[in-house]
């Protein structure tokens, strides 16, 4: 199964309204504190025109699934003196998949699964934060760590299953963590980590590390470090990714408008120094965007280039800002690869905003040198989506996919143009 476990899923659904974010009904509230019922729901139906045999999964045929679950428990707060405030959650997850399964062959259908998603305590003041247990966690924009968000089903085997879920990333949260924060949203502040995953399909990595931050009104800098200080060693070899014990992986970023309104930038850089062999990989990206503010429906239009070089890791990335970060394509990142790694990818996107409750985009990406520098999975893919905030208590998002792998070096099984649908349904509690 190779590199394929260094992609995780979708962590959060879509952008800005779709976020999936967990809808909280206040029990309780007085000035000790307050007591929260946390909801969090979302269906998705799927439809691939072809599937793709990279990891051994079946070719050639169309595949239709769906995919749900329901995040439920309770969350809280204790304030304390001097503004200091005491705070926690303990939620269960129910997934279930039904149907074909998915493109990659990673779920069967016949998932179905619920266990305790998160369970921490913290303590925050005005400029100091700690938390421990069961959590998920994300530095920056999702480019390395964003949630243990990998959810394979029994595609791969019953040690691999984690109930399914694959696309929309039931599940989140690392096993066990610790992680303290210092400072305020403006100036330096900094994050030092210490996670344990216990998902096999990530090798069951244990891992530490230092994030550091400069904010100011132009953008924020930051330097990151990682450093992997364990594995299971079977897992590991079955996922080809034993080098993640010892691994250090350095990034330095930058995201922002660099004072000019209506401009985006982001960038970052990731050197990586394999764990074994001692070797080096880098991966970087650099996007810029403009947002027309005085034209109707304010378009904004992205262009990014990202370079992944061959073995390089991404770890634990996941969606972040929307659809195209980070998997870039919804079929190629999901299911014909590549899978974040060992490529150079050219993205267009478009979005718009016809009215305030509907926002709509478009993404073209083109996928190079991949496989080595073969080729052997060069590809082009074309996403049409939408975000429909319906009621107070729906919000739909479809997206129309069309990807074209190169007939000359595909290795995937076909050369076909895949059409692709999903559309996704949440339901705010």
């Amino acid at each position: 199964m190779k590199k394929m476990f260094t992609k995780s899923l979708l962590t959060a659904a879509v952008t800005a309204a779709v976020a999936m974010p967990v809808h909280a009904y206040n029990l309780h509230s007085s000035d000790a504190g307050e007591l929260n019922l946390d909801v969090e729901m979302i269906l998705g139906v799927f439809s691939s025109d072809e599937t793709y045999n990279t990891f051994g999964g079946p070719t050639g045929e169309s595949r239709d699934w769906q995919e749900g679950y329901v995040k439920y428990g309770l969350s809280g707060t204790r304030n304390l003196d001097n503004g200091a405030v005491l705070f926690g959650a303990a939620n269960a997850l129910t997934s279930g998949v039904w149907g074909d399964g998915d493109a990659l062959g990673a779920q069967t259908g016949d998932e179905r699964e619920t266990e305790i998603e998160d369970l921490y305590v913290g303590f925050r003041n005005d400029v100091f934060e700690i938390s421990a247990g069961r959590q998920n966690v994300t530095i920056g924009d999702g480019f390395l760590l964003n949630g243990d968000s990998l959810n394979l089903g029994e595609g791969f085997g019953d040690d691999f299953n984690r109930g399914g879920g694959y696309w929309l990333a039931a599940r989140k949260a690392f096993d066990q963590t610790v992680v303290a924060r210092l400072g305020g949203e403006e100036g330096l502040r900094s994050d030092i980590f210490w996670i344990e995953s216990d998902n096999a399909a990530q090798s069951s990595m244990e891992l530490a590390g230092a994030n550091v931050e400069y904010v100011t009104e132009t953008g924020t800098f930051a330097g990151m470090y990682i450093e992997g200080l364990g594995v299971d060693a079977t897992e590991a070899a079955i996922n080809g990714n034993a080098g993640r014990d010892g691994q250090k992986t350095m990034s330095l970023r930058y995201q922002g408008s660099a004072g000019v309104e209506n401009l985006f930038l982001s960038a970052e850089f990731v050197n990586q120094e394999d764990g074994i062999t001692g070797d080096d990989t880098q991966a970087f990206y650099g996007e810029a965007g403009w947002t027309f503010a005085d034209v109707a429906w304010t378009p904004s239009v992205n262009y990014r280039y990202t370079s992944y070089d061959e073995g390089f890791d991404s770890l634990f990335f996941g969606f972040n800002r929307g659809y195209g970060t980070w998997f870039q394509g919804e079929v190629a990142a999901n299911y014909a690869g590549p899978f974040g790694s060992d490529a150079d990818i050219h993205y267009l996107g478009v979005t718009a905003n016809p009215s305030e409750m509907v926002t709509v985009g478009a993404a073209y990406f083109d996928f190079k040198d991949t496989v080595g520098g073969t080729g052997t999975n060069d590809a082009n893919e074309i996403n049409l989506w939408a975000e429909w905030v319906v009621t107070d208590n729906l919000i739909v998002s479809p997206l129309v996919g069309f990807y074209t792998p190169d007939a000359d070096t595909s290795t995937q099984g076909n050369d076909d143009t895949n059409t692709y649908f999903q559309v996704l349904a949440i339901v705010p509690f």
